[in-house]
């Protein structure tokens, strides 16, 4: 009767450890990457964006020609179309036939001179340096289009930044 006793205990004090124990928080961001489709970077606690991002991917791939590089458009983005929700910067680009998402999450402005399109501009350009350098470009209309029309269809407030 002891060997059960001290197996039930043994079970209880593993569940109270893992109710009691506080979740892990990624610090690193997450990559998605979708050959021949899309390819993700989302801040650690922007993981839940996934869906938005793949509607745009989606939607991009159903209508868009696939040939040239399209620049790199930048966007703030509210999860609910409220004032005041919570908000996140998306660099949306599309370079040899894949697009690339980058989203993060907006630092505090310091000087007016700051802004979050210059943030957002700043971190892409390091990324797709790295990843896929451009190739010629063309208009970029086809692919704001998609992003607003996956915003409206997910409600979703999405502005494009401007310089």
């Amino acid at each position: 009767m002891k060997m059960y006793e001290a197996l039930l205990l043994a079970i209880l004090i593993a569940l109270v450890i893992l109710l009691i124990r506080k979740p892990v928080r990624l610090d690193s961001p997450l990559i998605i990457q979708r050959p021949g489709q899309y390819h993700l970077i989302l801040a650690p606690q922007l993981a839940h964006t996934r869906n938005f991002l793949e509607l745009i991917a989606g939607k991009f791939g159903e209508t868009a020609p696939q040939e040239g590089d399209i620049a790199t458009q930048y966007f703030e983005v509210r999860e609910a179309a409220v004032p005041g929700s919570a908000h996140y910067l998306l660099a949306v680009g599309f370079r040899a036939g894949v697009l690339y998402f980058q989203a993060i999450n907006p630092q505090p402005l310091l000087k007016d001179a700051d802004s979050h399109y210059e943030i957002v501009r700043s971190f892409s350009e390091q990324v797709m340096v790295q990843l896929a350098p451009m190739r010629g470009e063309r208009e970029a209309g086809g692919l704001r289009a998609t992003v607003g029309a996956a915003a409206q269809e997910l409600n979703i407030a999405c502005n494009r930044l401007l310089a």
